[in-house]
């Protein structure tokens, strides 16, 4: 079990929670001063969460898609994974758009997205001249087939 600080930023503010025991995203909450968001077909739109966190050095925050608003309401993260470095200490915001061809809301205090505390590795670009042969080679986009 990992830690994560936050703070609330508007005392109306909902605390990230898990679904379930064995769940991997804690989900986000809208604050949004009491109003309903909404969104028309193909807008986007910042939604504020109320908190700022302090993510863990050498961990980073995954902001995705919550499965429900996402399949049956068409309301995803635009930037499809938001990505929270561990320097950052601004409000944590879900930048939520709107792929279906119907109008819709998101009320105060509604869940919009989750967000997966996770491990990366910094890497060190080195330039050269060649890379190691594979059997894939620079086959990409569906070159390994559809079944």
């Amino acid at each position: 079990m990992q830690t994560v600080k936050f703070i609330r930023l508007d005392k109306t503010a909902v605390t990230p929670s898990y679904g379930s025991a064995a769940a991997a995203g804690a989900d986000l909450y809208a604050c949004t001063a009491g109003e309903t968001v909404t969104f028309n077909p193909g807008e986007t739109k910042l939604i504020h969460t109320g908190i700022a966190m302090q993510i863990p050095d050498g961990l980073v925050g995954l902001i995705y898609a919550r499965s429900g608003i996402a399949t049956k309401r068409g309301l995803a993260p635009a930037n499809k994974v938001g990505v929270i470095d561990s320097d950052y200490r601004g409000e944590i915001m879900v930048s939520l758009h709107n792929h279906s061809n119907e109008i819709q809301e998101i009320a105060d205090g509604e869940r919009v997205a989750q967000l997966v505390i996770a491990p990366f590795v910094t890497a060190t670009f080195e330039e050269a001249q060649s890379l190691d042969e594979t059997d894939r080679g620079a086959g990409g986009f569906g070159s390994t087939g559809t079944k």
